[in-house]
């Protein structure tokens, strides 16, 4: 497969991988406390709290590399807002699920499992402002302008080799 053409294509790599290793190490950490906080319960709790914020911020992410690949296509922008539109409503789906099948767990710390899905969330905020400031992206990306302005040449003269020169000198 050729690379993505969408400028934008690195820095969501990029991201997602930064996301996913720093994703890790919170999980590590967050089920250690919480494994200090409330043995087995904290433990789950954390590594359950790190693992569903890495999945729901991953979404978007994945959903806008999956939408780059149909770039260039004459219905690309309504394959990305929909692809792209189909994550967040698949994110929203699959929170409303978890959160009701988690409610009242008696094997869930509710305060472990809400502060690693905060850590999380903060996680990929530090990380998304990493990547984007130190990626360089142009103001004017994915964009060809054109090379000649068409009000500059005089109707016909296309076809009349150097016809631009000929219309008496240098204009003021």
């Amino acid at each position: 497969m050729s690379p993505s053409p969408v400028s934008s294509t690195p820095i969501l790599r990029r991201t997602l991988i930064w996301s996913a290793v720093a994703a890790a190490a919170l999980a590590i950490v967050a089920g250690g406390v919480g494994f200090l906080v409330a043995q087995g319960e904290g433990l789950v709790s954390g590594l359950l709290g790190v693992l569903l914020s890495a999945l729901f911020l991953a979404i978007t992410g994945a959903s806008i590399l999956i939408a780059n690949r149909w770039y260039g296509d004459p219905l690309y922008v309504q394959l990305f807002f929909a692809i792209v539109l189909g994550g967040w409503l698949l994110k929203l789906g699959v929170f409303v699920v978890v959160m009701i099948l988690l409610a009242g767990q008696p094997w869930l710390h509710p305060m472990v499992f809400f502060l690693s899905i905060i850590a999380g969330v903060i996680m990929s905020l530090v990380i998304d402002v990493i990547v984007l400031t130190r990626m360089r992206l142009p103001n004017v990306s994915d964009v060809t302008l054109p090379t000649e302005v068409p009000e500059d040449v005089a109707p016909g003269a296309r076809d009349i080799p150097d016809a631009g020169a000929s219309e008496g000198g240098p204009r003021s």
